[in-house]
C-alpha cells in the first residue's frame, strides 16, 4: 500500500471521507490522525462531505482538502463516486456510520475496485437504547447490510468492536481495535495556558471539571445531584466545559439543588486543556460513549479521574477499576462517594498518565497504517 517515501500506491495521498459538520469529536481526531500521518511521511486528503465548523482552521501542513459541495453526508453519494472514478484510490477510510453507508454506495456506484475502510468511535447499541424497537430494528439492518461489504472496520475500543460484532455479525479478523489519536505534543504546552477564570487562575477551592455537549448522553444531572452531596461536606466548585441543549435545564437544576454558585458553564473552550489540568478531579458521567477522549486527555495531564462504567471505553482506559472509580451510570450516590474518596486519596499522576500511554497521535497513526498494509 505504501511506497518508500510513506505515500499511498503511485504516490497519491490518503484519502479520509468526513463531514466536517462543529466542533465535534470525530472531527478533532481525524485532525490528528491526519498530523500522526503526515508526520510518518504519508500524504493525506480529507474528502469532505459538509466543510463547517472551525475545525479546518486547524489543518495540519501537509493535509489536502477536497470539498465535495454536499450539505449531508448521504448527499456526498454521486459526488464521491466522481472523486473515486478520477482519482481511483487504492484505500478509502470512511469516519462514521453515516460516511461508512455513503462510501459503500459510492464505491457500487464508481465501479472501481478501491479498500473501503470504516472508522466507528461510538457504541450503537448503547446509543440506541433510548429509541423505539422500530428504529433500532432498521438501524441495525442498515448495519449488517453495509458493514459487511466493508474491507475492514476500526473500532475506537474493544466495547465498541463488540457491540458491532453482535450488530452486523461481521468476521472479528476484520475489525482492528486501535486507539484515538488524542494525546499529541501540543496538549502539554496548552495545559500550562491560563484558563483566563478565578476559579483557575486563583483557585481557592478544589476545582472538579467535566468536558462534553450538555445533552442526555453525558448526564450531567447526575453529575450535579452528585457534586451538591459532595459539596454539602466538603466545600468545592464544578466547571462544566461544553454547550448544548440543556443548558439552562442545568443551571435551573443546580440553582433547586443551592450549588448554583459553586456551578460554572462558560460553554465551548477552544483550549479546556488548561482548565481541566488545574482542576483536582475529572469526572465523566456519560449514559455511553465509544472511547471517551476527554477523560484520556485528563488521565494524560495526571488529573485525578472518576467515570462511570458506561458502554464503552471507561473500563478499558481504567483497567477495569484499577486506575480509578467505575460507578454504574445514573448513581447519585455512587458517584458521590467515589468523588469524595478520590478528592481525600488522588492517585499519582504516573499511574494515570501510564494506562493512556496507547493513546498517542504516533502510536494511533502507526496502527491505521499497519491495518491498511494487512489489507492491501
Amino acid at each position: 500500500m505504501r511506497s518508500p517515501g510513506g505515500q499511498c500506491d503511485g504516490g497519491r495521498p490518503l484519502p479520509i471521507f468526513v463531514s466536517f459538520s462543529g466542533q465535534g469529536g470525530v472531527e478533532r481526531m481525524i485532525l490528528n490522525l491526519s498530523q500522526g500521518l503526515v508526520a510518518r511521511g504519508h500524504g493525506v486528503r480529507l474528502v469532505l462531505a459538509r466543510a463547517d465548523g472551525g475545525w479546518l482552521d486547524h489543518l495540519p501542513v501537509g493535509v489536502e482538502v477536497e470539498r465535495l459541495g454536499s450539505r449531508h453526508t448521504l448527499t456526498a453519494v454521486i459526488p464521491l463516486a466522481r472523486y473515486l472514478r478520477r482519482h481511483r484510490p487504492p484505500l478509502l477510510l470512511a469516519a462514521k456510520d453515516r460516511a461508512i453507508k455513503a462510501a459503500v454506495l459510492a464505491r457500487a456506484l464508481a465501479g472501481v475496485e478501491v479498500k473501503l475502510v470504516g472508522r466507528l468511535g461510538t457504541n450503537v447499541s448503547a446509543a440506541l437504547a433510548g429509541r423505539g424497537r422500530l428504529k433500532r430494528s432498521l438501524w441495525h439492518a442498515g448495519m449488517r447490510h453495509f458493514y459487511r461489504r466493508l474491507d475492514g472496520l476500526v473500532t475506537v475500543s474493544q466495547g465498541v468492536k463488540d457491540d458491532v460484532v453482535a450488530i452486523t455479525a461481521m468476521a472479528p479478523d476484520n475489525i482492528r481495535v486501535i486507539p484515538n489519536p488524542v494525546i499529541t505534543p501540543a496538549l502539554a504546552a496548552a495545559a500550562r495556558q491560563s484558563a483566563g477564570h478565578p476559579w483557575v487562575d486563583e483557585k481557592d477551592l478544589p476545582l472538579i471539571t467535566a468536558v462534553g455537549r450538555l445533552t442526555r448522553q453525558k448526564d450531567f444531572p447526575t453529575l450535579l445531584r452528585a457534586f451538591a452531596r459532595v459539596a454539602a461536606e466538603h466545600p468545592a466548585r464544578l466547571v462544566i466545559l461544553g454547550e448544548g441543549a440543556d443548558r439552562e435545564r442545568l443551571l435551573g437544576l443546580a440553582s433547586e439543588l443551592g450549588v448554583g454558585r459553586r456551578l460554572a458553564l462558560p460553554g465551548f473552550q477552544d483550549n479546556p486543556h488548561a482548565w481541566v489540568a488545574a482542576s483536582d478531579l475529572f469526572v465523566l458521567s456519560s449514559l455511553w460513549e465509544g472511547s471517551p477522549n476527554a477523560l484520556t486527555e485528563a488521565m494524560a495531564l495526571g488529573v485525578p479521574v472518576v467515570a462511570t462504567d458506561c458502554p464503552s471505553g471507561p473500563s478499558e482506559l481504567l483497567q477495569q477499576g484499577r486506575i480509578g472509580p467505575l460507578v454504574r451510570p445514573g448513581d447519585v450516590a455512587g458517584l458521590a462517594a467515589a468523588m469524595a474518596r478520590v478528592l481525600a486519596a488522588p492517585p499519582h499522576p504516573g499511574l494515570l498518565r501510564g494506562a493512556v500511554s496507547a493513546y498517542t497521535m504516533e502510536h494511533s497513526a502507526a496502527g491505521y497504517l499497519r491495518f491498511f498494509d494487512e489489507l492491501a
